[in-house]
């Protein structure tokens, strides 16, 4: 069936090789399916925003923490629900609030769509289990920082919120009288509640960017913002909807009556219908499972057949050019003196097991071949394909597809496709060029390289240092002895299948065209390499 794949494909480029992900998480693919696809009909897979949810919530934090400031300027705490009705009133505040509470809900949509896209590709455990622990805990800071705000603009939903939050502390033996009181009594919330609350809501922002900075603290070059044109049209998008659908503000709240039909924020204030019907033993309970259920993600959603191998380094080979230092996108390689002095140079690679991924993209990087994990460094990656080769006749005018095993590189429809034979590797950032040299060494007219959509790589950077190398001269590059017109890299999705059928199709008949022939002579190894800034 055209684009099937076996699930447990890919981890080191065989198909039927366990994957770094539990086997759930493909039942959690098919279910984000429908919406990528349709992302990427609409947007194409270079900007489709599941792709870059994380940094799209970054970019709604900004727009929220911007307007918030706005919003600040004219709060009173003596007067909170008439400060923030008089700033509704004009055209301006009014639209400034919309936009602020609308990128607050589109923060949370984003967040959750990246925690989505995190547990369907197993990045949630072994050196990225930190990455997941400190995302639960900026969702929860999120939350708590939202509820702040409903409760700021005192409405029948912020007396809602705070009367449910306060029958949860009422559960902890701390205060004689019950919280709950003061928000169903006259005069029982002061000024000091208020700017308690207000305190909150301007501090925990503060505590988001430190979580962020220990989210991200594990990987190299994190994006921040997503590219400049979804950037602006997320903007823009906040902007024109809050002029022409501005959220309403809600009655004054009542500490004296509980209204029976509350207008609610379904992204922060969910759970009320729930908690108002629930015991608070119950509420409580809720929530204690729910984060228990979170923070043990690393735990219990992981591959039950999967180790990771850290990659490991040959000093004879190493010629500490630092390549493989900058090109880890984990952060797990470090130049380090040289234990015994040798000629080839003062610093060699040293790894860091407890923080190498096993991507293998500094296999890729290193033009000795003298690092990447066990069994698929490049030296590895010629033997094995000198074994894929041995006794296999080519097509005649054929193109191999050397494909990524984490995305569509195993889908077994490939074969199918006339005049193809597909080459199944790991990362597309792993695959040393030398591979493509001696492929079309062998024969092939010329060499697809089908690798994942950019920032959707299982390993953040695979296509793009990849490409780097074959057209740009990054370090481990594709020599110029190999005819760079018979190589081609197409970056799709997992549900772009049809698109990268017709891709590889298309440049079957294109370098059939060719009026030279493929290089038949076979390409010597270059153990050379040049030493690359590694503060840079």
């Amino acid at each position: 069936m055209p684009g099937s794949r076996p699930e447990t494909s890919g981890a080191v480029g065989a198909p039927g090789a366990p994957t770094p992900r539990p086997r759930a998480a493909a039942l959690l693919e098919r279910l984000l399916a429908p919406v990528d696809r349709l992302l990427n009909a609409v947007y194409t897979s270079e900007l489709n925003p599941l792709y870059k949810s994380g940094s799209l919530a970054v970019t709604f934090l900004f727009l929220t923490l911007l307007t918030g400031i706005y919003l600040f300027i004219f709060y009173r705490i003596a007067e909170p629900y008439a400060s923030v009705a008089s700033l509704d009133s004009g055209w301006i505040g009014g639209w400034v609030r919309s936009v602020h509470r609308y990128s607050a809900d589109l923060a949370v949509v984003a967040v959750a769509f990246h925690a989505l896209k995190m547990l369907a590709s197993g990045r949630t455990w072994g050196p990225r289990a930190l990455a997941w622990v400190t995302g639960v805990m900026l969702l929860s800071a999120l939350l708590l920082c939202g509820w702040t705000g409903l409760v700021m603009a005192w409405d029948v939903q912020g007396h809602l919120v705070a009367l449910e939050g306060a029958r949860l502390l009422d559960l902890l033996p701390i205060l004689s009288e019950p919280i709950s009181r003061s928000f169903s009594q006259p005069g029982g919330v002061g000024r000091s509640f208020f700017f308690m609350n207000l305190f909150l809501h301007v501090a925990l922002p503060l505590g988001l960017a430190a979580l962020y900075w220990l989210h991200t603290s594990r990987v190299a070059r994190a994006p921040v913002l997503p590219p400049k044109r979804l950037n602006r049209g997320a903007i823009l998008s906040v902007a024109v909807v809050s002029v022409v659908l501005p959220v309403p503000l809600p009655p004054e709240a009542d500490v004296l009556s509980v209204p029976q039909a509350v207008p609610l924020d379904i992204f922060y204030a969910f759970w009320l219908p729930v908690a108002r019907q629930a015991p608070p033993l119950g509420h409580l309970a809720f929530w204690l499972a729910a984060g228990a259920l979170a923070f043990t993600v690393p735990l219990w959603w992981r591959p039950r057949s999967y180790e990771i191998r850290p990659s490991r380094v040959r000093e004879d080979l190493c010629a500490g050019c630092g390549q493989c230092y900058v090109d880890c996108p984990y952060e797990a390689i470090s130049m380090v003196p040289r234990p015994v002095p040798s000629p080839l140079s003062a610093t060699v690679a040293r790894v860091d097991p407890q923080l190498c991924v096993s991507c293998g993209i500094c296999a890729g990087s290193c033009a000795p071949m003298g690092v990447g994990p066990p069994e698929r460094s490049g030296r590895d990656q010629l033997e094995d394909l000198a074994r894929f080769l041995g006794g296999r006749r080519l097509p005649a005018g054929g193109v191999v597809v050397v494909g990524c095993g984490f995305g569509l590189g195993n889908d077994t429809a490939i074969s199918s496709i006339e005049g193809v034979l597909p080459f199944p590797s790991g990362c597309s950032g792993s695959v040393h060029t030398s591979v493509v040299e001696h492929l079309l060494a062998a024969g092939a007219t010329g060499v697809f390289l089908l690798t994942c959509a950019d920032r959707d790589c299982l390993y953040r950077e695979g296509p793009r240092w990849l490409a780097e190398r074959v057209y740009n001269d990054r370090e481990a590059e594709l020599k110029e002895r190999a005819d760079k017109r018979r190589v081609r890299i197409g970056s799709y999705a997992r549900t772009e299948f049809p698109a990268a059928c017709r891709a590889i199709a298309a440049f079957r008949d294109e370098v059939a065209e060719l009026k030279d022939g493929p290089k038949t002579r076979p390409a010597p190894v270059d153990y050379e390499c040049e030493a690359v800034d590694v503060a840079s």
